[in-house]
């Protein structure tokens, strides 16, 4: 019994632990991809809801202000509650109205990926086409930011 242990891994040994690698690392991005999206459309939720408050209830910019300093108090292991991220996330939601495109679309990609779309990108169809693009070839945020300058630049 106590030489098996001691004998040096076989080829069966050696693609059990490759197969479960590949498993493990997969699974690794699953799990960032579902973290990923829950977190886009979080954003985006909070960015419908201060829409919607500034269009009925006429809240300014400087309301916004006050959401970001009460949430970073409430939430200081979160980084994404600066006054600049609440106004992203109102940008966002006025740029997908509907919740499905969010889902099916733009939650996709990294939030910050969306944010160079939203500075970059005015046409709908296009910004599609860049996450499409950026889902197929996992682009960066510099390959995507180059991408749509070397594009606007040949226009």
């Amino acid at each position: 019994m106590t030489d098996n242990l001691l004998k040096p891994p076989t080829d069966d040994y050696e693609n059990f632990l490759r197969d479960l690698k590949q498993r493990i690392r997969a699974a690794q991005v699953r799990a960032a991809l579902a973290v990923n999206r829950e977190l886009v459309l979080l954003y985006w939720q909070i960015g419908k809801d201060i829409l919607t408050r500034q269009q009925q209830q006429g809240w300014g910019t400087k309301v916004i202000d006050s959401l970001s300093k009460d949430l970073q108090k409430e939430f200081p292991a979160i980084k994404g509650f600066s006054s600049r991220n609440l106004k992203y996330m109102r940008s966002f939601a006025e740029a997908y109205v509907d919740e499905p495109i969010v889902q099916q679309i733009a939650a996709q990609i990294p939030w910050f990926h969306n944010c160079i779309l939203l500075d970059k990108v005015k046409e709908p169809a296009e910004r599609q086409w860049y996450i499409q693009q950026t889902i197929e070839y996992g682009w960066s945020r510099n390959v995507l930011t180059h991408q749509i300058e070397t594009k606007l630049y040949h226009r």
